[in-house]
């Protein structure tokens, strides 16, 4: 179970606080500085964060990748759009850097084509999907999603994709298939940081079947309708707007249907911090920071008035269900 952790005046994380402690703890100097009331150096920290997504131009106009809004319940939110700049330019993708500003600078080197899914495990029908048979499967449709990720800043962005249980349901799984499980490409010649000690690599992710087939899991290719930017998880990423940003696994390379929970990054390098559910619950704290409050990209400064965090980031509603009766504190 979760710690709270209430006595601190911070309603969101440093960028020291987002990895496992034989990691931030390299830092502690920022820390020091902090506690010793050294407010300039964190301000002056991120003015320059804020100032390199304001200057850093579109990385060029992509392939267009188009689609009708989606029907799907609770599938289209109607909030202000999260400025494209800012949702290319401010990620985490460890596999090319720990800061923020990391991925937009260095996956260049990400080489999407071509670019081949396999499917295996418990199912009838496993195989080789290239991406372009993977965007025939099924129409695209434009979602716009809140991002929620646990260090405590969300985003909107528009979407482009279709229901990933359009796929399960093409492949067949058999009966003893309970989870499925997410397999990241883990190139080093492309991805630089891909060998380094933060996580244990390839990324793998996993969900519960119910949760797989939830007509809001999102199979995306891309964003903004363009084609997905390297550094949001090109070619092929999931998207899971009720749980923490993590759990979308990005540029996907297996989906294992299984019959056992599956180890995931995250889980399996600090499980007391990151549990394997990870929706987003304004109850239940991170060990270091609070989960009652987040910070909007693109509208809120640093002392700007932190919006309150919704359950299941707002889609209680259409994803309730699938926790009735579950101890969420426990299953965090």
């Amino acid at each position: 179970m979760l710690i709270p952790s209430r006595d601190s005046g911070f309603n969101h994380p440093h960028s020291s606080e987002i990895t496992p402690r034989s990691v931030y703890e390299d830092r502690r100097q920022m820390l020091k500085l902090m506690a010793g009331g050294a407010a300039g150096a964190v301000l002056a920290s991120w003015a320059g964060r804020e100032a390199l997504a304001q200057q850093a131009p579109r990385p060029g106009k992509l392939a267009p990748l188009a689609g009708a809004r989606s029907a799907v319940p609770g599938a289209v939110s109607m909030e202000k759009l999260t400025d494209y700049k800012d949702a290319s330019t401010y990620n985490n993708f460890y596999e090319f850097g720990t800061d923020k500003a990391d991925p937009a600078r260095n996956a260049h080197t990400l080489k999407t084509t071509p670019w081949t899914v396999e499917v295996e495990g418990l199912v009838k029908k496993p195989g080789k999907y290239g991406i372009e048979d993977l965007l025939k499967l099924s129409a695209q449709e434009e979602r716009i999603y809140r991002l929620r990720c646990v260090e405590g800043w969300s985003m909107v962005i528009p979407w482009v994709g279709y229901s990933l249980a359009e796929l399960i349901r093409r492949v067949e799984p058999q009966g003893g298939a309970r989870y499925v499980e997410f397999v990241t490409l883990a190139d080093k010649t492309t991805m630089p940081y891909v060998g380094s000690r933060v996580l244990d690599w390839p990324y793998v992710e996993g969900l519960r079947m119910d949760e797989a087939m939830h007509p809001l899991t999102l199979l995306a290719f891309g964003m903004y309708g363009e084609v997905l930017p390297n550094q949001n998880g090109a070619p092929v990423r999931l998207v899971v707007p009720w749980k923490y940003g993590f759990k979308s696994a990005k540029s996907i390379v297996k989906i294992r249907f299984v019959e056992k929970e599956p180890g995931t990054a995250w889980n399996k390098a600090a499980k007391q911090e990151y549990g394997f559910y990870s929706n987003v619950n304004p109850d239940v704290d991170h060990p270091r920071w609070s989960q009652a409050t987040e910070r909007r990209i693109g509208e809120d400064g640093l002392f700007a008035k932190k919006r309150k965090t919704q359950m299941f980031n707002g889609y209680e509603a259409q994803v309730g269900q699938l926790y009735a009766g579950m101890d969420l504190k426990k299953f965090y």
